[in-house]
């Protein structure tokens, strides 16, 4: 397993769907994006922002839930990509011991976001689906690897995490709750 970071958010630009990007933290730095669901989008990204709901949402709950228990989120792991979707697992330790939950990458990050739980990601699914964007000195033209993002690509994906708001994945309902689409796995 490899730690990994939330990079950000952003959305697809054929399909409109949310993607989830995790950044490994030590080289070569491969960046995994993971299409997920617009209520996922906009946990993961109220957490990011530090914005509280009026209502806890369904992330925030299962928090407080871990938390009234005693139990604690060691960390999540990507784990496998089988069949196009991405698994993962929540580990968990608790009075009665540890445990490993099976859990959608999105969700097991929008939990981990609100416990402080270390994300990580397998070797195998950084080599799958991770892209490398090797950069050079200032000075020096960018250099991509095959099938990677463009420098103005890049770009235009730095400018819309500066403009990211968690209203650009779904709308609130009453009590806080998103109002989005019916939940689908993680792609």
């Amino acid at each position: 397993m490899k730690p990994v970071d939330v990079l950000g958010l952003n959305v697809e630009v054929g399909s409109g769907e949310p993607i989830v990007l995790l950044r490994e933290v030590d080289e070569p730095h491969r960046v995994l994006p993971i299409s997920i669901g617009g209520r996922e989008a906009l946990a993961i990204a109220m957490a990011l922002s530090g914005e509280e709901p009026p209502r806890p949402l369904t992330h925030d709950l299962l928090a407080a839930i871990i938390d009234t228990l005693d139990v604690t989120v060691e960390r999540v792991e990507v784990t496998a990509i089988r069949d196009g979707t991405f698994l993962a697992e929540l580990v968990v330790r608790g009075p009665s011991g540890g445990a490993l939950i099976d859990s959608r990458p999105s969700d097991a990050i929008a939990l981990a976001l609100r416990v402080d739980a270390p994300l990580f990601a397998s070797e195998e699914v950084l080599d799958e689906a991770g892209a490398v964007l090797l950069v050079e000195d200032e000075d020096d033209d960018v250099e991509l690897s095959a099938g990677e993002v463009d420098p103005e690509e890049l770009e235009r994906f730095r400018s819309f995490l500066e403009s990211i708001d968690p209203s650009d994945f779904g709308t609130v309902g009453e009590g806080g709750e998103p109002d989005a689409g019916p939940d689908e796995p993680d792609r």
